[in-house]
């Protein structure tokens, strides 16, 4: 009995869930600070995700070693958010590899917010998603048999007309294969700050927990659809503006043995995570890309 008691404390440790340990990662545009002050856009929200107590937060940008995504950074990180816009195409390459080696193995989860639809990493993850899905289509004797061909290998920070065709999409001649990847981007888009109108078309995923059916965002980029991507595992959240547009929102994929989520709202000079339903989004994606 002494004994038993002696180990209860050990015990109960070793029940506590570990904390969940979240990279936030900010390009860092100047222009930020029109709508965050001194605390940019990434800063801001770390704060924010911060105050729960199960939620362990560390920052990282673009101008730090290894742009902040050093192997150590990554493997003290259960879950890395995303934010990137303007310097695309100084993401190196090694880095973001390192990224989607550990979201296929299960071992990150990634969140990209807004103008990170074109991150190196979540287009790196849009890809290999790609890949499977289109291997999926074949029977196990045209998959022994098939050569691939992929194109549009690097689209980061290119833009996509209206009425363009839809990426990814598969060609056969024979037993080759052609895919073109993810374009991982839409062809219209309005920075004006009009209003965007959210709804939640998921209300038992466990991103859509704590918000309501129905809640606006007060400024905002619009985006329009068709967005190039792979088909989600769900759509979450759906946004419409005044204009007509409407853009999935809040969507998820499974890549390899990780979880990947878009939350679209943003802006650099709009305060989007100073508002507790963006916020709570955040919060609950963390939580649901964390999970085993």
């Amino acid at each position: 009995m002494r004994l038993l008691l002696a180990l209860l404390p050990f015990f109960v440790l070793a029940a506590e869930p570990k904390p969940i340990r979240v990279l936030v990662w900010d390009e860092q545009q100047p222009q930020q600070a029109q709508g965050y002050g001194d605390k940019l856009l990434g800063e801001t929200l770390a704060a924010e995700l911060a105050k729960n107590k199960d939620l362990v937060v560390k920052t990282a940008r673009l101008a730090d070693a290894d742009q902040g995504l050093s192997d150590a950074a990554l493997d003290q990180a259960d879950v890395l958010v995303f934010w990137c816009h303007r310097k695309v195409k100084e993401q190196d390459d090694a880095r973001v590899e390192a990224v989607v080696k550990r979201v296929q193995a299960g071992k990150l989860g990634f969140i990209a917010l807004h103008s990170a639809h074109w991150a190196k990493p979540f287009v790196r993850l849009m890809q290999e998603r790609s890949k499977d899905d289109a291997l999926k289509q074949l029977s196990a004797e045209e998959r022994a048999n098939a050569k691939w061909v992929f194109t549009n290998a690097a689209p980061f920070y290119k833009g996509v007309k209206a009425g363009a065709p839809l990426t990814p999409s598969v060609k056969r001649e024979g037993s080759t294969y052609t895919l073109t990847l993810p374009q991982c981007v839409f062809p219209g888009y309005r920075a004006d700050g009009k209003p965007g109108h959210m709804t939640t078309v998921a209300p038992n995923h466990p991103i859509a927990a704590n918000l309501p059916a129905k809640w606006d965002i007060p400024q905002t980029e619009m985006y329009d659809e068709p967005f190039h991507v792979p088909a989600p595992d769900a759509v979450v959240f759906e946004e419409r503006w005044d204009k007509g547009e409407h853009f999935r929102s809040g969507i998820t994929w499974q890549v390899g043995q990780g979880k990947v989520f878009y939350y679209r709202p943003g802006h650099e000079t709009y305060p989007i995570f100073k508002q507790p339903e963006n916020i709570q989004v955040v919060e609950n994606a963390v939580r649901w890309a964390a999970a085993k």
